[in-house]
């Protein structure tokens, strides 16, 4: 699949997405801060969200409920309020997106609407589906049918949901990411337990034209590294410049410095992981010599004179021009 003008398959160095989200805070000029910020910090694409909080909640459900689930219950204001406030302004697109190309990222977003869809389409490199939409067919189907890349949110949904997401997006679209995730934003210790990275196997040998990803909330990298791993090529993970700050996405989010080490130590393990093929490795040369055994004679002999077991032995090193010790017969 391409994001822009980046291909990306199973061979191809991991694409870390900086989800950007409502950490611009309300204000434009911080969320082109965030654009540089992420550049300098080694991300591929940055991500917003474009959602109105009348399109996308209900305030009637989420009060009658208490306003006190999850990672909400901390919020200061109602659900409905915390989005609204969060909310993009969808005038800001067009600029951004022309911002984020100047820099050379990828510019993605998630839109939580049809109307959203049809206003943000062109601009964007790829679709994001979060996980909560995973089980709105319709709206999976209308994002397909623009032809540009899907990311699949695969949070708190079952392997059903996913089959059923899948086969809606293959009727209109061959490009698409399956992105394992945990949708606990609570970022607790003991949450590693159910990231599940190892579903990504299942992913694989379910979905094998898919590329897979991840889109983690967790601190620290260690799940991007177990995913990577396991044949993640996409990784998206929150992004801000202070875990500080108010608001209900910068307290789990990444900070530049907590990100420009998750892509280098990817990088690392991608030189690690290398390929499937086994060979004699470039630094291993003069060690496959060195260390090698040799057919070798004990004595000298002369012209015509037939070898016996007797005359070899076997010993190090073994040039080029030697005989294996497996050719002793």
């Amino acid at each position: 699949m391409l994001i822009g003008s980046k291909l990306i398959n199973h061979e191809s160095k991991t694409y870390f997405i900086a989800e950007i989200g409502s950490n611009f805070d309300g204000s434009f000029k911080r969320a082109l801060k965030l654009i540089d910020i992420a550049k300098e910090s080694g991300a591929d694409a940055v991500k917003f969200q474009h959602y109105t909080a009348d399109s996308l909640v209900s305030d009637e459900g989420f009060r009658n409920m208490g306003n006190s689930l999850s990672h909400q219950k901390d919020w200061s204001g109602s659900v409905f309020e915390v989005y609204d406030k969060a909310s993009l302004n969808k005038q800001w697109t067009k600029e951004l997106q022309e911002y984020t190309k100047s820099k050379g990222l990828g510019f993605i977003t998630s839109p939580y609407s049809k109307d959203l869809i049809d206003y943000t389409y062109e601009y964007l490199d790829a679709i994001k589906i979060g996980s909560g939409d995973i089980t709105w067919t319709e709206i999976i189907e209308y994002a397909s049918k623009k032809k540009k890349p899907i990311l699949l949110g695969t949070g708190a949904s079952d392997l059903e949901d996913v089959d059923i997401a899948v086969k809606v997006i293959n009727k209109h679209n061959n490009e698409f990411c399956i992105m394992q995730c945990n949708t606990n934003y609570e970022g607790k210790k003991e949450d590693f337990k159910y990231q599940n990275i190892f579903v990504l196997k299942e992913f694989k040998s379910r979905y094998p034209n898919a590329i897979l990803g991840l889109s983690c909330h967790m601190p620290g990298h260690l799940s991007v590294l177990a995913a990577v791993s396991l044949g993640a090529k996409i990784i998206e993970k929150h992004f801000t410049d202070d875990n500080s700050r108010p608001g209900p996405d910068h307290k789990f989010a990444m900070n530049p410095k907590a990100w420009v080490d998750m892509v280098n130590e990817t990088r690392k393990l991608e030189d690690l992981l290398g390929n499937n093929i086994k060979k004699i490795e470039d630094n291993e040369l003069d060690t496959s010599i060195v260390q090698r055994r040799a057919i070798r004679l004990k004595r000298d002999m002369q012209a015509n004179e037939i070898i016996k077991y007797e005359d070899i032995s076997i010993l190090r090193p073994c040039p080029k021009d030697a005989m294996k010790p497996s050719e002793v017969e």
